[in-house]
């Protein structure tokens, strides 16, 4: 059930190729702007702060519009045919797995147009598919909150932001120690367990809270 659900996101994204193409114009269009801003020539962290200000904001876009589509006839139906616990994994599974191909696009581009300051990859990119699944996980809920009491797009932000603080204060510390290079041996163990725990958290969150909110 939960495959079939994760198939029929991709299959409902990937034949709407304009919300598709509009976000991916928009993180290379913001990534751009911001080299001929700032020259291409960053310092490590405003480097580090700059790339996690446009991964938020790209997952906040694509997150925030999970429940846009369970409307009207689309709810009733889901609301009939699917288990809510299976419902909401698949939506957090796929926002997962849709942040991730984002954010390496959006790492991509960013070491393309600005000088790439990562000196510890591999832990870089650990930190980013963590931090892509933490942040995917919270926006899902959150969308899913914002949508079940008939708010918009701005609610799920509001609702969002002080939630999102611990995860994005620990994914920057992180990838700080990653951008300067920090050896595996002095990388915090303690930040990347309270990442891992973050990012459990958010899914056994939606898995308990989303049948409440399903019957509503």
């Amino acid at each position: 059930m939960i495959t079939s659900l994760i198939k029929k996101e991709f299959q409902l994204e990937f034949r709407q190729k304009s919300t598709l193409g509009g976000v991916l114009v928009y993180v290379i269009g913001t990534i751009f702007v911001s080299a001929l801003c700032f020259k291409g020539k960053l310092d490590k962290p405003t480097w580090n702060a700059l790339f996690w200000v446009i991964s938020l904001f790209t997952s906040v876009t694509i997150s925030g519009k999970s429940f846009v589509k369970e409307t009207g006839g689309q709810a009733l139906f889901s609301y009939l045919y699917y288990n809510p616990r299976h419902f909401i994994l698949a939506k957090t599974l796929y926002n997962m797995v849709f942040m991730l191909a984002l954010s390496l696009v959006t790492f991509f581009f960013y070491g393309f147009f600005i000088k790439n300051e990562v000196e510890n990859l591999p832990l870089f990119l650990m930190v980013l598919c963590l931090a892509s699944s933490g942040l995917a996980g919270i926006l899902s809920l959150m969308s899913a909150i914002a949508g079940k009491a008939g708010g918009s797009f701005a609610m799920m932000s509001i609702l969002s932001f002080p939630v999102l603080m611990p995860l994005i204060l620990v994914i920057i510390r992180l990838s700080k120690q990653a951008v300067d290079g920090i050896e595996w041996a002095g990388v915090s163990a303690d930040l990347m367990v309270i990442l891992l725990a973050l990012n459990v958290l958010s899914v056994a969150l939606s898995f308990l809270l989303f049948p409440y909110l399903w019957r509503d």
